[in-house]
């Protein structure tokens, strides 16, 4: 599975002491169950104060029916926004929650009201398929562009969006035909490094966001998901396709962390990290991974 290890320490493991490497906080989660009962989740991020949020799709392609659940420090579920059409990637800057909502950015303040942060005409060429969304320290979002992910697999991008809405184009399948159908992201604490896991060829890269020189570092995540970090060193990568859980250690080992899910999408990890949280997207699910 893993492509040149040297090359690996070399490049991610130098970026990984950028990851957000701050000490965990102080767990405010909950003893952990199975949440069941979700419409098609996606993706799911926890706030400082503890609560989970998960976007649920629904029904793929119906506009209107997507929806974000909270499930608060004791584990009950309720529906924190509606009238989203298929949200996907999640990312929390400020007390301000931002989705991945199909071809558009949304944001929804603390009290669950929705706007438009960027509309589909902000970008260079109309999105297809916004996928995951990622923040770094200074406010910046990166969202993918999975593209024509289901067809013929164009029209892949990863764009940068400033705290202002503007968004700039980082990458795109016409500069680099490895770029097919990007999907998780994770930005080092410059914003300088992202790494990316393609859905369609199941490749981990790195993208030095000024060069925009991309380099692969490991394949063999099948239908690549999500993509986070544990300060230790170890990133955790989601394959949606064979239901998996990989870790990738900073030497560059990879190991299946769990098997057997219907559909392992975007994943993150609680603010104490002690949990990998996991949307099974088809079982309708959301999983908690020990790791401690």
């Amino acid at each position: 599975m893993l492509k040149n290890r040297i090359q690996f320490g070399a490049l991610v493991a130098t970026a990984l002491l950028m990851l957000g490497c701050q000490s965990a906080t102080k767990s405010t989660l909950y003893i952990p169950q199975k949440i069941t009962g979700l419409k098609t989740p996606e993706s799911a991020v926890q706030a400082k104060d503890g609560r989970i949020y998960v976007s649920e799709i629904n029904e793929f392609g119906k506009d209107g029916d997507g929806q974000i659940t909270v499930i608060d420090r004791h584990g009950k579920a309720s529906v924190f926004a509606k009238g989203l059409d298929d949200p996907k990637g999640l990312a929390i800057i400020g007390k301000n929650l931002y989705v991945a909502d199909k071809t558009r950015i949304i944001k929804i303040t603390p009290d669950g009201k929705t706007s438009v942060f960027v509309a589909a005409s902000a970008f260079q060429r109309p999105p297809l398929f916004l996928n995951d969304l990622e923040a770094d320290p200074q406010g910046n979002l990166y969202v993918s562009d999975s593209g024509d992910v289901f067809g013929a697999g164009k029209g892949g991008a990863i764009y940068k969006i400033n705290a202002k809405g503007q968004v700039t184009l980082l990458i795109n399948d016409l500069q680099d035909a490895r770029i097919k159908a990007p999907n998780g992201l994770l930005a080092d604490d410059t914003g300088n490094i992202l790494v990316v896991v393609d859905f369609a060829s199941g490749v981990l890269y790195t993208l030095d966001t000024q060069t925009k020189k991309l380099t692969d570092i490991a394949e063999g995540f099948g239908g690549g998901d999500g993509v986070v970090h544990h300060s230790s060193g170890t990133m955790y990568v989601s394959d949606w396709k064979n239901g998996k859980v990989f870790s990738v250690s900073t030497k560059g080992d990879v190991a299946v962390v769990k098997s057997g899910y219907q559909s392992a999408a975007d994943i993150a990890i609680t603010k104490d990290e002690a949990y990998l949280l996991v949307p099974d997207m088809k079982a309708g699910e959301l999983d908690f991974i020990p790791l401690k």
